[in-house]
């Protein structure tokens, strides 16, 4: 199959093995001399261990422990404060304190809860609120502050006609990827190999060589077909992999960690839970003069990521919008919670969540519609964003709210709505917007200073071209995105173009499959590695090709100050969202979803359909379905069913469009998309109940309790 068009759909390079089910995840794998791992946790949320005491143990089963780590007792992430296995003290209910090895799971269950472990407990903080009552006392992970004085703001707030002040919260959020973590390690005399399910080869790669103290061949790190990952399994499977790595060493087996369900929810990584506080000042006429906005984001017991996770949203706090004399700062504080961490969309979630509420709450102040008062403040292009870069290329927004408004028949439906509302006592129908933007890439400087991607292109004999990239397809579709580049680069058959899964002994660090910045960033490295490719092509002979990251010099990121150009593009996206709710039950009924996104040129239009469908599902439910809560340090929903994601019924169909706006730096014109299409299904939702029931909310997810209360 040659390309014409780029966007044309073609074949996905895995359909065949996903979908008769041959394709093995790492649970179907059996290798020789195999051992299970299963972990013995804490049962407290903080404390100090004093003693361990273990069964006796059958022959072939052995006790895994810190003594067994032959490097630093931490998993090499950001910050060194996350331990392999806690052997001092315990931070979290469920860190993991020890593992027992021995090749049948029901046996090393019993044996684990023959375990026996003494602590002294200490008194624990469980909840965001304690933890920002303590913040002075060394509950801070990371903070951040930028933008206009305080004093400037305070100047302006004097002649301000009112200032309003909101507090908004967002919940946890849980991945519910397909397939649980998995992670198994390889026993062979000269090197361990670690394959399992995974986003970041490199990151897992790093952790292990720390851990083990050992020189770089005596690692190596291999993708499994991966069952979803959606940032959870960015930064949480390097601590599997530690495990397994530390056990088959000490053990001298191979081992494999795989959990179920419950174990999964009770002890991986979520999306944070946040306080978002607003200070507006306004003329007479509801126009806004400035803006302050101080973030919280619950951190969990270990920094892991949450610093990256707070930068993302604070640059997104003022939205969409150009607000005047804008100030931010925000912070991550430590809990004695399971620790949080990535998850699509990155801390801009929460921030769209929290300002697309605000500017509504605004708008009733004012009597204008909310659409019509958010299209008031619209940034375009050349405005500076509030990190005081530039909006460079140009900004469909405005062509995008138009298309969606005659779409939608929005105004028409809105009258509607109103009127029957007033007939029906029970059932009220609702119509609510957002809008939205993500920046693709890494965050300032992060490309040029802390990745440095590299690529390689091999051709074999026959012809064939072989990607050689770090990079994971966890169900996102890039075995077949960046194939399809390839191959309309090389002017080749897209059959002839091969991607096999990532092992680090054969691919270069092109980064990590994260931050919308696969197709953009690794994408453009892959057009240019074909090009030269290309032009020193011979028949018949294996030949490489490597490239490497420029980075494009009008990028300017100072990341002390916070200012510049925080991202080299921004993909873009308007929501509406139309609601029924039942007052008696405070049931939420989706009725039609709408979405326009434009993310530069689409690779592949089926593929970019199944991200805004998934990923407007996916955030949708994070507004008024997903709900999942921790009692004094333990989560309180272990099953699927406890925690309710959305299903089919859910779901209504989607109708959406793409906008064409060629970026010049991505790869045929194509920029981020995996994490855009996620970020406004939460505030749509929340405008459309608030406008069903003509009242307010200040947190998300909006449950039929909370509905029912505010009744």
């Amino acid at each position: 199959m040659n390309l014409k068009n780029i966007s044309t759909s073609v074949p996905k390079k895995d359909h065949k093995g996903k979908v008769s089910g041959q394709l093995p995840y790492i649970s179907d794998v059996k290798v020789e001399n195999m051992v299970y791992g299963v972990l013995y946790r804490s049962p407290i949320a903080y404390g100090k261990i004093l003693s361990i005491q273990l069964p006796t143990l059958p022959e072939g089963y052995e006790a895994v422990g810190a003594e067994h780590i032959p490097g630093p007792n931490f998993v090499k992430i950001i910050t060194e404060d996350q331990p392999i296995f806690a052997n001092e003290w315990v931070n979290y209910i469920g860190e993991p304190i020890l593992m027992l090895v021995g090749e049948d799971l029901n046996t090393l269950y019993t044996l684990l809860n023959k375990v026996k472990v003494e602590f002294e407990e200490h008194q624990a903080v469980y909840t965001l609120d304690e933890a920002i009552k303590q913040k002075s006392t060394g509950t801070c992970m990371a903070s951040y502050e930028f933008g206009e004085s305080l004093q400037n703001i305070s100047a302006i707030e004097q002649g301000a006609s009112q200032i309003i002040e909101e507090e908004y919260q967002t919940g946890y959020q849980e991945h519910v990827y397909l397939e649980p973590q998995g992670m198994l390690a390889i026993y062979k005399d000269d090197e361990i190999v670690v394959q399992g399910s995974m986003q970041c080869l490199y990151y897992i790669k790093n952790a292990l060589l720390s851990a083990l103290a050992c020189g770089d061949d005596e690692v190596r790190v291999v993708q499994s077909p991966t069952g979803g990952g959606f940032g959870g399994k960015e930064d949480y499977p390097s601590m599997m992999a530690c495990h397994v790595a530390v056990a088959a060493k000490a053990v001298k087996k191979s081992v494999m960690l795989v959990f179920d369900r419950l174990e999964d929810m009770l002890v991986t990584t979520k999306r944070h839970p946040a306080k978002l506080k607003y200070r507006t000042a306004l003329d007479q006429d509801g126009n806004i003069l400035s803006m302050c906005v101080e973030i919280f984001l619950d951190g969990g017991a270990n920094a892991g990521l949450s610093s990256v996770v707070l930068q993302r949203a604070l640059i997104n706090s003022a939205g969409i919008y150009k607000i005047p004399h804008f100030h931010a700062k925000g912070y991550v504080l430590k809990t004695n919670t399971v620790p949080n961490g990535a998850f699509r969309g990155f801390g801009a979630p929460q921030s769209f969540s929290g300002i697309e509420s605000h500017m509504g709450h605004l708008s009733r102040l004012a009597k204008i519609d909310p659409l019509d008062y958010k299209r008031k403040f619209l940034v375009k292009q050349g405005d500076l964003t509030i990190t005081k870069g530039k909006f460079h290329e140009p900004i469909l927004m405005e062509d995008m709210i138009v298309d969606m408004l005659n779409t939608s028949n929005y105004r028409k439906k809105k009258e509607e709505f109103q009127r029957l509302n007033k007939q029906n006592n029970r059932y009220k129908k609702g119509i609510g917007t957002s809008l939205f933007l993500h920046g693709c890439g890494f965050t300032g400087s992060g490309e040029r200073d802390h990745i440095k991607a590299v690529v390689k292109l091999v051709k074999s004999k026959d012809d064939k071209v072989l990607l050689k990239i770090s990079n994971s397809d966890m169900g996102q579709g890039i075995l077949t995105t960046l194939c399809k580049i390839v191959a309309k680069e090389l002017d080749l058959p897209y059959e002839e173009i091969l991607y096999p899964y990532p092992d680090t002994k054969e691919v270069p660090d092109s980064g990590p499959t994260v931050a919308s910045r696969t197709t953009m960033i690794v994408g453009k490295l892959l057009v240019r590695a074909a090009k030269k490719l290309k032009a020193q092509w011979k028949t018949g002979v294996e030949q490489e090709v490597i490239e490497h990251y420029v980075h494009r010099e009008r990028i300017l990121w100072d990341e002390k100050t916070f200012t510049g150009d925080a991202y080299p593009a921004y993909s873009w996206g308007v929501n509406i969202v139309e609601v029924e709710v039942d007052t008696l039950t405070g049931n939420v009924k989706l009725e039609k979803v709408y979405g326009n996104f434009e993310v530069g040129k689409v690779i592949d239009e089926r593929i970019i359909k199944g991200q805004i469908d998934g990923g407007l599902a996916q955030g949708l439910a994070y507004g008024y379905l997903e709900k999942m809560t921790a009692k004094e340090g333990r989560i309180q929903q272990k099953s699927i069913s406890d925690y309710g994601p959305p299903t089919s019924l859910d779901v209504v169909s989607i109708e959406s469009k793409v906008f064409d706006n060629p970026y010049a730096d991505g790869p045929f014109g194509a920029k981020g998309a995996g994490e855009l299409t996620l970020i406004g299904g939460a505030p749509a939702v929340q405008a459309a109940i608030e406008d069903a029931l003509q009242t307010s909310f200040q947190q998300i997810p909006i449950t039929p309790e909370v509905i029912i209360e505010s009744l």
